[in-house]
């Protein structure tokens, strides 16, 4: 049966699930455990991200036995380093271009928001890559900060819409010490608890009783609960910014689809994750979609922050 914060069903079943890093040591560290790892999780060195996959990308410079897998060295997650570098250079654009926009209200924090996201896309390459080896302590420590990053992000999004209400003047230390300050609150308790997971350093936040479950409710409330939260929050607070305060109809459309790619997004990769592994004999799985919606997803917020408050405030 399958309590809240359980991990086991998204290692075996969601390809390149992240988080499934951390638990992967906490198994592999433990010789009285090992036995669990079977299938394709067996062999640390050419493991794919997850735990005892249904489907999954080995290792690159290795090859694995099992369903769908073919007789080729791996060449590692390709598909989606190519998407990380393209969606690297978006979000580099899109910063440079925040800066030329004197007028745009939150134009620091929006800056700052990307250049959060910015930093996850090189993390993100090197955890779901299949680069290093299931276990090690660099993957460990990659996949902790990874999740603290994540964290941090979307307390910076929620915070670009409350910043965008007006009620506190962006750019000056009423909003700015807020916003560094719970991103680096966000960031410092996930990359610990994320740590703790994958090192077993306690047990109050770190592993469970039983390291066989693979249940961490601190960790999935930071990676997937808080997330879902922050954006829901957004999505409702810049509605009413854009509805109510600015009387645009437009910019709303932005954010229908940017709210759109962001749920079909996580969902697909959920449901139809497995089947594009499998369809492509394991050398794809969803991130390659998963990547640009969330890129995508950025996008449309961006261009409504410095276009259709800046036009109203400036009477454009």
């Amino acid at each position: 049966m399958t309590r809240f914060g359980d991990f086991a069903p998204l290692c075996t079943n969601t390809p390149s699930y992240t988080w499934c890093n951390l638990f992967y040591r906490q198994l592999s560290s433990d010789s009285s455990l090992k036995s669990i790892l079977t299938g394709l999780s067996a062999d640390a060195n050419s493991a794919p991200v997850g735990i005892n996959p249904v489907c999954g990308i080995a290792k690159a410079g290795t090859t694995i036995d099992g369903p769908h897998q073919g007789t080729e060295k791996s060449l590692g997650n390709i598909a989606n380093i190519v998407v990380c570098a393209v969606s690297m250079l978006v979000i580099l654009g899109l910063v440079v271009a925040s800066q030329k926009r004197k007028a745009a209200v939150g134009r620091v924090e929006l800056r700052n928001l990307l250049i959060l996201y910015f930093l996850t896309l090189p993390f993100q390459l090197l955890t779901t890559g299949s680069f290093l080896a299931q276990g090690s302590t660099a993957l460990v420590a990659l996949t902790a900060i990874h999740a603290g990053l994540v964290a941090a992000f979307f307390w910076a999004l929620l915070m670009n819409a409350l910043i965008a209400t007006q009620k506190i003047e962006d750019g000056t230390p009423a909003a700015l010490v807020p916003y560094l300050l719970f991103c680096a609150a966000f960031f410092a308790g996930t990359t610990y608890i994320a740590f703790d997971v994958g090192l077993g350093i306690t047990t109050a936040l770190g592993p469970s009783n039983d390291p066989r479950e693979l249940r961490s409710i601190p960790l999935f409330v930071l990676t997937s609960i808080w997330p879902a939260v922050a954006a829901i929050l957004y999505f409702g607070i810049m509605t009413y910014i854009v509805l109510a305060v600015l009387n645009e109809t437009r910019p709303m459309w932005y954010y229908i689809l940017s709210a759109g790619l962001f749920v079909l997004s996580q969902l697909a990769w959920f449901l139809l994750g497995k089947v594009i592994c499998e369809v492509s004999n394991i050398l794809l799985d969803f991130s390659i979609l998963l990547l640009p919606a969330h890129t995508a997803h950025s996008t449309p917020g961006y261009l409504t922050a410095v276009t259709a408050r800046s036009s109203v405030e400036t009477g454009i």
